[in-house]
Parts: C-alpha cells; sequence; structure tokens
C-alpha cells in the first residue's frame, strides 16, 4: 500500500500545517504504510511572518520548495503523480491550502481550485479510492465530489461556505472523524478544533486508520 500526501508549502499560515503534516506522516510510518509527499510547483499566495502574523511584504516562496522543508526533501511535484500509483490521498491543513491550493482564503464560497490539484483528487476519487481531508482542507468537498458529506468541525461560517458550494457539513469534535462511505471520503476537525497538538493527534490518527481500511 501507499498513500499520497498533498502539501500546500510549510507552516499553518501560508503553507501546509506542520503538525497535522507530521502527524499524518507518523501515522501512517506506524501503520507501516509508504507514502509520498507531493506538491505543486507554483509560488505561495504570499508569505505570511510567523512571529508577526504579517505578510512579508516584497518576499516570495515556492510550494514545491518549502514543502521539501516539511519532507525532508522527500517531495515530487505534483503534475509527476499519478492516480493509480496511490491506494489512498490524505491533504493536512493549513492555510496554504486555502491559498495556494485553491483560494478559499480570499473568495470564500466563490473560489476555485488550482486545476492540477483538483485534476489530482478528482482522479484519485474517480479510481474508488477514499481521500481523507483534514483542518480547512474540506472546504474544497463541494468543488471536489458535489452533494458530499464532510467536517470541519463547528466554525458556523466556514460550514456555511461549504454548503453554498455544493457540499454537506456535519458538525464533528476534535477528536472524531466524518466518513461519507458512498463517496469514500474521511474528514477531521484537527486545528479547525484544536488547542494542542495531542487534540489534534486524536483525530488525524483515527482518520488514517480509517482511510487505511477504506484503502485495504
Amino acid at each position: 500500500m501507499k498513500v499520497a500526501v498533498l502539501l500546500a508549502g510549510c507552516g499553518v499560515y501560508d503553507g501546509s500545517e506542520i503538525y497535522e503534516t507530521t502527524i499524518t506522516l507518523l501515522a501512517l510510518d506506524r501503520a507501516g504504510v509508504a507514502y509520498q509527499c507531493i506538491a505543486p510547483d507554483i509560488d505561495q499566495a504570499h508569505v505570511i511572518n510567523h512571529l508577526t502574523g504579517e505578510v512579508d511584504e516584497g518576499e516570495t516562496r515556492n510550494v514545491l520548495k518549502e514543502a521539501a522543508r516539511l519532507a525532508r526533501g522527500e517531495v515530487i511535484e505534483l503534475g509527476q503523480a499519478k492516480a493509480e500509483d496511490y491506494d489512498a490521498l490524505i491533504v493536512p491543513g493549513g492555510f496554504g491550502v486555502a491559498k495556494n491550493l485553491c483560494d478559499f482564503a480570499f473568495k470564500g464560497a466563490e473560489m476555485s481550485i488550482h486545476p492540477p490539484v483538483k485534476d489530482f483528487i478528482q482522479a484519485v476519487h474517480k479510481a474508488g479510492k477514499p481521500v481523507g481531508l483534514i483542518c480547512i482542507s474540506p472546504t474544497m468537498t463541494g468543488l471536489l465530489f458535489g452533494d458530499a458529506t464532510c467536517t470541519i468541525g463547528s466554525n458556523t461560517e466556514v460550514a456555511a461556505a461549504i454548503e453554498q458550494m455544493g457540499g454537506r457539513h456535519q458538525p464533528c469534535p476534535v477528536d472524531d472523524f466524518v466518513v461519507d462511505e458512498e463517496n469514500r471520503l474521511v474528514t477531521t476537525p484537527a486545528y479547525m478544533e484544536a488547542g494542542s497538538i495531542k487534540e489534534a493527534a486524536a483525530g488525524i490518527e483515527k482518520l488514517v486508520d480509517k482511510i487505511l481500511s477504506m484503502a485495504g
């Protein structure tokens, strides 16, 4: 078994959430499952100074290169990834998902998904393989899968946007997950709700276990 892990850079405010990604990779490794990190070769929407939370004006960073920091160099460009090479896909959260993989952070329910990202995720889905979306990643549900059930926890504004885009939102506590069996979609709130690493880990580890059981 081999699982693709789609990254959006490195850092909670402008890339993939580091703890969510690490927990995901650790859970896969503990299960004895191979994984491949992948990321698009595009510029980030912007760069955030994680000390201040402010935009670093004039600085640019590349999503693939930043993802390589997180993946310890073991990452391939999204265009090289083929759905048939993997048994499942997991997308950790972080604002980079909502800024680089799609533009939900800027456009809300009027968002669009970066075409290669949409194509790859839909190819995995159309092949009948399970997809796991963590934290803010389920905002892409409606545009990817149509009338599918997902969760981002209890944020009513984000939930309303998901439903406006054609998805169905189900409230969920941080230590649990939501499964849409028909669409083979598993989602968990993670840092949309978590106040600590262990809280985020509780739901993510369950999501990984469910994804692996569906893929097996």
